[in-house]
């Protein structure tokens, strides 16, 4: 069952620090930051999830990554990313949430290797092409439908998928 392993903010910027529970509000986790608010955040971008698998992924392949490392506020274990679709809507905890975008790796990940953002996104995805294989590596943006809490441990549930 797709779980939230864990819950990431920060003042703004990378990485993003682990806390154990928040109310997830129309603009995002109460708490969080955005560095580049021309880029990040706001009610189409509210919150960023990245699968733990990936970052694992990662990590095995040499980059010094980490749970938080790459600025999401959910990471997610257990989630089917790469069957997620823009406008698909899941349930975390208390909180409906509808996935409006793949995340744009910024500069700001070059920290953990010039490589990484190759790693993670193409043009295929830029063009919103889910047969890519780097689809959902570089996270999911999704606006928030219906604020409430949530927590570590907390069940996501797909409620609709778009084919």
């Amino acid at each position: 069952m797709p779980t939230l392993l864990q819950l990431n903010i920060s003042p703004g910027g990378l990485p993003k620090r682990p806390i154990a529970q928040a109310v997830l509000t129309p603009l995002g986790l109460e708490g969080d930051g955005h560095d580049h608010p021309q880029f990040h955040g706001g009610p189409d971008k509210a919150v960023l999830l990245i699968a733990a698998e990936v970052v694992d992924e990662l990590k095995a392949r040499g980059y010094p990554v980490f749970y938080g490392a790459l600025g999401e506020n959910f990471t997610t274990r257990g989630l089917a990313i790469r069957e997620l679709r823009i406008g698909d809507t899941l349930r975390v905890g208390g909180a409906l949430i509808e996935i409006t975008r793949p995340r744009v790796p910024c500069t700001s990940l070059d920290v953990y290797g010039p490589t990484i953002k190759s790693e993670i996104y193409d043009r295929a995805v830029k063009n919103l092409d889910p047969t890519s294989p780097r689809w959902g590596w570089s996270g999911f943006y999704a606006a928030v439908r219906s604020p409430g809490p949530v927590g570590v441990g907390d069940v996501i549930e797909v409620l609709s998928q778009l084919a």
